[in-house]
């Protein structure tokens, strides 16, 4: 009987393969329609995600290349793997997300500010303050420690205005509990809305004199401005202010401002009796000079002068006081190391910006302008990238037929200090200073400060 013949193993497949093929198609076409919608999402990222994959690689092999190219290779490195890629894109995006606040608007806000801790000591004459403004009567001395001069900040931008930028900030500290004049609790500091175009802006907010701007530089007084009520004329304000700049050259020009001011009244420091309206509304104005003598950098090598005035009228006792102050300050930094600013006043009624004495009640009932002048100055010196020392000295001096025997007719204060940054954003400072008020028809008062700071900057 004859054998069948023997079909080669290979045919045998091409035939099974031939009459299942229409099965197999049919099943997988099932299989597809029946995909569930969540798998199907899956299969299409996955092949987005391939694609972006080999588009990436092939950026990085490009970029090596060209970098290979400029290096005077001609063999491009191999290219980098993906997972290493993928680890700093991960990175980069963790470090946005800590630097990033939300705002509701969508415009950027960044947090600023300060960690401050003092460590301080009086000798007699504190008047149980951390950092007197003057000398007090009696022996009272002081030390401790503390945190409430901490400073916590908000800077924004927004939109665009009719061609400018909208940006300002908000400064607050915890200058409550320390029971010093103008003592508020947690506190706002200044704060500003500004429309700033090429050459002019628009402010308004709560920020230091319109004719005063400058003041010393310390980590010991934070919580007012350095050398308050010994020639700095600091108080904050509510203001708007319009400012202009004129270009004469690249580099030389005049900034002009002008503005309406609420003036904060208080009484003289030292008298009792009828107080003055809370607030009254004022004007100042302000117009420096400034010329630099290198290139166009801001704070390049310059000479800044600033003559300025400030305007008011104080209701108190029945009485009308005007405050009439002109003021002149200024800036510069001949030498790379050596800065020198400070500024000069002299007027009548200093009380509504920070001053000593503005009026005095007479035992009539009546109440008269105290004329006064003043001033401050700081010299700087930037011994190297991390150090800088600052010599500062103050003065208020009141004319003595406009004061009352109990008042302050002249405080003096000076010092030294000096900043050294231990890290990007620590600051260790020092500061000793005394302070000498003379009251009429009493001695002299001394008292002596000394401070150690630690700031932490954010």
């Amino acid at each position: 009987m004859q054998s069948p013949p023997i079909v080669p193993r290979s045919r045998t497949c091409r035939v099974l393969l031939t009459l299942l093929a229409p099965g197999i198609i049919l099943t997988s076409q099932m299989a597809a329609q029946t995909a569930s919608p969540e798998l199907q999402k899956i299969m299409d990222r996955l092949d987005r995600l391939e694609k972006q994959n080999q588009s990436l690689a092939e950026e990085v092999q490009q970029l090596r290349k060209e970098l290979a190219e400029a290096r005077g290779s001609s063999q491009p490195p191999a290219a980098a793997p993906l997972e290493e890629k993928v680890a700093v894109d991960e990175s980069r995006i963790d470090e946005l997300a800590q630097s990033k606040v939300e705002a509701s608007q969508r415009f950027p806000i960044r947090v600023t500010g300060m960690a401050l801790f003092n460590a301080f000591l009086n000798s007699k004459g504190s008047g149980g303050q951390e950092y007197p403004l003057f000398a007090w009567p009696g022996n009272q001395a002081s030390g401790g420690g503390s945190l409430y001069q901490t400073v916590l900040g908000l800077e924004y931008s927004g939109p665009q205005f009719l061609g400018g930028n909208i940006h300002g900030n908000v400064y607050m500290d915890f200058a409550g509990g320390s029971g010093t004049p103008f003592d508020y609790g947690f506190r706002l500091r200044t704060g500003e809305i500004e429309i700033e175009w090429a050459d002019r802006g628009i402010l308004a907010g709560v920020e230091s004199p319109i004719f005063a701007p400058r003041e010393p530089d310390s980590l010991a007084q934070v919580e007012f401005a350095p050398l308050s009520g010994a020639g700095n004329l600091w108080l904050w304000t509510p203001q708007v202010r319009f400012e202009q700049k004129i270009h004469f050259t690249d580099r030389t020009g005049v900034r002009a401002q002008i503005g309406a001011v609420q003036t904060n009244e208080v009484a003289p420091y030292q008298q009792s009796g009828p107080q003055p309206e809370a607030v009254r509304p004022g004007i100042e104005g302000r117009f420096e000079f400034y010329h630099r003598f290198q290139g166009e950098a801001p704070d390049g090598p310059r000479i800044e002068i600033a003559p300025g005035f400030h305007s008011s009228v104080t209701h108190v006792a029945g009485t009308s006081v005007s405050s009439n102050l002109f003021a002149l300050d200024w800036f510069t930094n001949p030498l790379p190391k050596v800065e020198f600013t400070g500024a000069f006043f002299s007027g009548q009624n200093v009380a509504p910006v920070g001053g000593l004495e503005g009026y005095t009640i007479l035992p009539t009932g009546a109440a008269i302008p105290v004329h006064s002048k003043g001033g401050w100055s700081q010299l700087t010196l930037a011994a190297a990238s991390r150090l800088s020392f600052h010599i500062f000295s103050g003065l208020e001096n009141g004319r003595t037929a406009d004061l009352a025997y109990y008042a302050i007719g002249r405080n003096w204060v000076y010092g030294a200090n000096f900043f050294y940054r231990l890290a990007p954003n620590v600051l260790l400072g020092a500061e000793v200073s005394q302070a000498r008020t003379n009251y009429i028809d009493s001695s002299l008062r001394i008292n002596n400060h000394y401070d150690l700071a630690l700031a932490y900057l954010f």
